[in-house]
């Protein structure tokens, strides 16, 4: 069973020859119909917010929509899991489709890569869902977040690509909390690429390294992946995730500051500065806050 037309996920009907006119007759809610209600309003919104379904009272749905979430900053390993859980295919399906070629609609910077593209929101997934209609609708809907004008004005004020600003809000998205945060640490990112300065970001080296974690070795540091902020200058090559608004809004309009380094010596308590010298302060004050289980 595939897709009607009224769905998102599928592409626009032929319209039919004009036929003649018949005898008025009463409305009444088709299968078909009741699909149209169910997918044909949904409009992608950040994650954790169900997107919205239309039914009536006297026509209840066909089928009951599940959902799918992909929060903020998942990698695509994560999402590609997710969509073959809930759409109850085997492992690796999802990501087999995901990177074949032509099937998703990426910008050409992306390289045929969905990172950063598999836009984080509440899915609804009925049992015609396939994988290709939910990872395009994925990626469209990212497309058209990142295709505005006030994106592309707001990357090349930064110096930056819309790309290279999905790649920066992709770090920010891993390295902060909450807004505030994303936007110091977006910060610090514009403030050493503009000194050209390495990132140093554990984030992008733990991408690298296919794990998430606090701790970086000096042996990690030592990498020869393109991810390896310590030793290479610039942005990563791709996203180490998908983004929601609020990253890409703090790297279009950064905090104002002049920090190069920041650490978060405790839950709720990222501390943000210029001197090397605090912040190596701040850095054994995590080391002793983890040592003591503060962490």
């Amino acid at each position: 069973m595939t897709y009607r037309p009224s769905s998102p996920y599928a592409p626009p009907r032929r319209p039919r020859r004009p036929s003649l006119p018949r005898p008025p007759r009463r409305a009444r809610l088709t299968r078909r119909g009741r699909l149209a209600l169910l997918l044909g309003a949904v409009l992608t919104v950040a994650a954790g917010v169900t997107v919205p379904l239309l039914l009536t009272r006297d026509a209840p749905a066909a089928e009951q929509p599940r959902t799918l979430l992909v929060p903020e900053g998942r990698r695509a390993g994560e999402v590609y899991t997710a969509v073959d859980r809930a759409l109850h295919l085997p492992d690796g399906t999802a990501r087999k489709t995901a990177t074949t070629p032509g099937v998703l609609r990426l910008p050409a910077a992306a390289g045929g890569n969905p990172e950063g593209y598999l836009f984080p929101a509440t899915y609804p997934v009925l049992s015609a869902t396939t994988p290709e209609a939910l990872l395009r609708f994925m990626v469209d809907t990212a497309a058209k977040r990142y295709g505005t004008a006030r994106i592309a004005e707001g990357a090349r004020a930064h110096g930056l690509s819309v790309y290279e600003t999905v790649v920066a809000a992709s770090i920010v998205q891993a390295e902060a909390d909450n807004p505030e945060d994303m936007a110091k640490v977006a910060r610090v990112v514009h403030n050493r690429l503009a000194r050209g300065m390495p990132l140093q970001m554990d984030s992008t080296l733990n991408y690298a390294l296919g794990r998430s974690s606090v701790d970086t070795s000096f042996e990690d540091t030592k990498s020869e992946s393109p991810y390896n902020t310590y030793a290479r200058k610039g942005l990563p090559p791709t996203p180490i995730g998908n983004p929601g608004d609020e990253a890409v809004d703090a790297v279009l309009r950064p905090a104002d500051g002049d920090w190069l380094y920041f650490v978060t010596v405790a839950p709720g308590d990222t501390r943000f500065t210029a001197d090397y010298a605090a912040h190596r302060a701040n850095v054994a004050e995590f080391n002793a806050n983890r040592s003591t289980g503060k962490r």
